[in-house]
Order: C-alpha cells, then structure tokens, then sequence
C-alpha cells in the first residue's frame, strides 16, 4: 500500500515542498519537489517582522502548494516555520492567518528541534552519514539565521552548540555597515572567525576528521565537485580550490554556472567562508554534502512516527548524550546520575500501566536524572532554582522549548517546595497537562532520590512492582541505609499524593 505525504518547509530564503512516495519496507521514495525563493528573513532579521508584501507572496506560494497537494492526493502533511518565522514579533498572529488564507496549517520549529530534523535527514542518506561518524565528525547545519556545529566521536553526540551566523544574519549585519564589496567580504570573514575561535575554546579539545556540510547554498556545489571522486566527498585542499574558483568568478557567471539564481550567490559564498572557517578549525580532513533538507528530515520522522521504517541509529541515545554533556561540563557526577536513571527508571516502568505516561516521558525523566543538581555548579543554595536556570538556558537538540521546561521544573521540584498553582510556565506554557506531568515525575525522581540520599550508590539491585494500593520496593544492600531510609517516608507522602499508590520499601532478608 502506498501512502503520499508532503513535507513543507517554510525557511529563512526558500519554501519548499517535497512530496514522497511510501510503500514496502524501509521504502521512502522522493517524487516531487518545489521551491520558490522568497527572503523572509531578511525582513524579520533587520525589523523583526514580515512586510505585508511578503505574507501575501507568502500566502499565494501556499495557496499553490495545497493545489499541487491535491493533484498529488497527498493523505498527509507536515508544514514546519524556521527561524524566519519563530523570531518575528507577531508570529502567532501571522500562522493564524496564513491557515485561514490557504488552509496549511504551520507549526513553529524550536532551533533543537530544526536541528534535530536536519540530523535526521542526513542520517537517513545513509551511509555517508554512519561512516563519517564511526571516526570523529561534525555536522555543520548552516541555516539563514544560524548554524549549529554537532561533534561525534565513535558513533556518540558528544557536544552541539548553537551560534548566530546564519548566512542571511551575516549578510544583513554586514550589509548595515555601508561597506564596499571587497571590504564586506573582509568582514564576512573577521565576524566569522571571531565567533569559531570563541567556540574552539570553549568546546573543541581535539582535531576532528570528518566534517559533513548541510544547507541550501555550498553544498550543491561540493556535492557536483565531488561527484568526480569515488567516495563522494572532497578533501580540504579540494574544497579550497573550489572556493578560490567561485571566487574568481563575477556573481551572474557564478549563477549561470552552477545553475541558481544570482541573489543566492552572496550567500552561496558566505556559507563556503563558514565552512572554509571551521574546517580550518577541526583541522578536518575530509568534507561531505548529504544533500538533504528539512523536508527530508520531515518526511523521514513521519515515516519514524508511523513505523513505515525503523532507523539504524538510536536518536532518543543522542539525547541523553547531550544532556550528559551538559551535566559534565556542570562537574555532575556520572555514577549518581546513572544510579538515579536505573532507580527512575525502574519506578516508572512498574507504574506504566496506571501513571498515564508515555515512552517520551520516560525520556523527561532520565534527562531530568541526569540534570538533577546541575545548578550545584553555580551555588551550594537554592538548587533547584539554580539548576532550573541552566537547563533553561540551555539548548538539548531533540527537545522543544515547552519539553526543555517540563524537565526543568521536575529538577527544580526535586529540590524545592512544589508549587501547586501558578509556577512559572504554567499559565503561558506548559498548561494543565504540562503541570500535570511535571507533577508525576517529580514524585518519581524524588523517590528515587530518596534512595540514593546519602549519593553513596549503596543499592546492588532494586526491584518495583504494583500491587493492591502499594509500589513495592525490593532493595538490597549490604550497607547501611539509615539516612534513605530516614528521607523516604517524605517522598513517600508525595508520590501517594500524586498516584494515590503508596510506596513501600522492602530490604532483603538478612540485610
């Protein structure tokens, strides 16, 4: 059976749509795809919203894509507005009335989000995406109003960071200094450098082998420059060469040849100068371009979502690997975080059936394990608050903002009083069953707290089950446990507050 399916991205320079074609196993099949270029970042970068002009052309662009849907028979879509979108003052306003213009229903990408979706495009090209990061890789996603560099190591997401020098931001900063064409192409450069050293300090140790480019301007053009090689990719003196190529060209001569319209060429260029900068950097050896889009990743999570194919890399492990990164660099110990994870965990899984929580809130739960005193790193007092600013300063890749805030107030009320109306959030975020959730694995993250208070890592085993009104308990230790067991009755009182189930703890026999 086969299911059609439209990916819409509306981004800083482009909408694009692409249609796909599902059917059979692991089978994802590209059968369409429309791009129109319209600048609605250069308006939102410089006053912070969209012109009129624009939401029209926006609106018309739309209209055509849902009349292209139609012939298609498309069953499904997904529509997703960047940072064009995400940053502009009245963007709640703009999404209702573009889905009461064109019927395309918009929602709005967080930066982890976007990012996460890019990674799963790439991931889903195949293997030039499993073999880069068997060995050390970045990922450098260039998008109109920032790039996000991600370093590998062996297979695992070790860091991600996010830095505002998107092509488009770039261009209009330096645009706004009335400079001439060889003097902007100086500070194109200077602005570029200045940012990358600041980031090779705070978060590079090491020389990384493999840097895989994704965006809508310079990987075209490695990707038809490495098409002469076997493996697909191009050295970094290659790479040079290709620049100093298009640099020797005048911009319509430059269009003409690599077939794309002259306004995208300033940014073709600047993308080339954010690579050239950070391949120098890693000192990477080799440059990869997948060439995918979001829309590739949109599709590829659909069909994720609705088991159509199953991946071969483990994304929910990419994660937890970010927010042990984040822990680390906030001196977190790593045996206490490991010990509240298999607590929490085992806790949640015997409360599956009667808690009303979900595989992605497990998720929470873990993250918020591992995040549990990072606010420690700031001050000795006040944790939970401490630690609540960091998590929501901090961008994990895969999680959305309202995510992000779920699993902060969890650590935050690990720590402190639990609030029981009006914490911050609750009214203009999260909501009723936000609040509802945040309540639940706070109850289990201080169950599981309470067995590990003295963070001596004193359980060899634990065991949970439910039965009759009570969660029962099985520890075993040869330690004393005098100080959890002092603190578990509290804990106690809370969960059966929130599940009306009571826990129980039972050591073994003989300890």
């Amino acid at each position: 059976m086969v299911h059609t399916f439209a990916a819409i991205d509306v981004g800083s320079f482009e909408l694009t749509m692409k249609i796909f074609e599902y059917g059979g196993r692991k089978q994802m099949k590209e059968i369409d795809c429309l791009v129109t270029g319209l600048s609605l970042g250069a308006d939102t970068y410089a006053t912070g919203k969209i012109s009129g002009e624009k939401v029209e052309e926006l609106c018309r662009v739309l209209s055509h894509f849902a009349s292209v849907m139609r012939s298609y028979k498309v069953e499904s879509y997904r529509a997703y507005g960047t940072s064009a979108i995400r940053e502009t003052e009245n963007s709640e306003i703009l999404l209702d009335l573009i889905e009461t213009r064109t019927g395309i229903h918009i929602d709005t990408l967080s930066n982890s989000e976007q990012r996460f979706l890019d990674y799963k495009s790439i991931a889903g090209a195949g293997d030039v995406f499993y073999n880069a990061i068997q060995d050390s890789a970045a990922i450098l996603d260039i998008g109109g109003g920032s790039i996000q560099i991600s370093l590998f190591d062996e297979d695992s997401l070790v860091s991600t960071q996010n830095l505002r020098l998107g092509v488009l931001r770039i261009r209009e900063r330096v645009e706004g200094l009335g400079a001439d064409p060889y003097r902007m192409r100086l500070l194109e450069e200077e602005l570029i450098d200045a940012q990358l050293l600041t980031y090779k300090k705070l978060f590079l140790n090491r020389p990384v082998k493999n840097l895989i480019v994704m965006d809508d301007y310079i990987s075209n053009c490695i990707m038809l420059r490495a098409s002469r090689n076997k493996n697909g990719c191009l050295s970094r003196k290659e790479f040079e060469e290709l620049l100093a190529d298009l640099s020797a060209r005048g911009t319509f001569e430059t269009a003409r040849k690599i077939g794309v319209p002259e306004e995208k060429v300033p940014l073709l260029r600047i993308s080339g100068l954010l690579v050239k900068s950070l391949c120098n950097i890693l000192k990477s050896e080799m440059i990869y371009a997948p060439g995918v889009t979001l829309s590739d990743g949109i599709a590829y999570e659909f069909a994720e979502d609705n088991g159509i194919i199953k991946p071969d890399h483990d994304f929910e492990k990419d994660i937890t690997a970010c927010a042990l990164n984040i822990s680390r660099r906030y001196n977190g110990s790593r045996m206490r975080a490991d010990t509240l994870r298999q607590i929490s965990g085992t806790i949640f899984d015997a409360m599956k059936k009667i808690s009303g929580l979900s595989k992605r809130d497990k998720l929470y739960l873990d993250i918020a394990s591992i995040l549990h005193d990072c606010g420690k790193y700031i001050a000795m007092t006040d944790i939970g608050e401490r630690s609540y600013d960091i998590i929501m300063a901090t961008e994990i890749i895969g999680l959305s903002h309202r995510e992000r805030e779920i699993v902060a107030n969890v650590v935050r009320f690990n720590h402190s009083a639990f609030v029981y109306s009006g914490f911050e959030g609750y009214e203009s975020s999260l909501g009723k069953e936000g609040y509802i959730k945040v309540a639940k694995l706070t109850a289990m993250l201080r169950l599981a707290n309470s067995l590990d208070r003295s963070h001596k890592q004193k359980l060899k085993e634990m065991k949970a089950s439910v039965s009759e009104g009570e969660l029962l308990l099985k520890v075993d230790t040869a330690q004393t446990f005098l100080l959890e067991e002092a603190f578990f009755p509290e804990a106690a009182d809370f969960f059966e507050e929130i599940y009306s189930v009571r826990p129980v703890m039972v050591r073994n026999p003989g300890r």
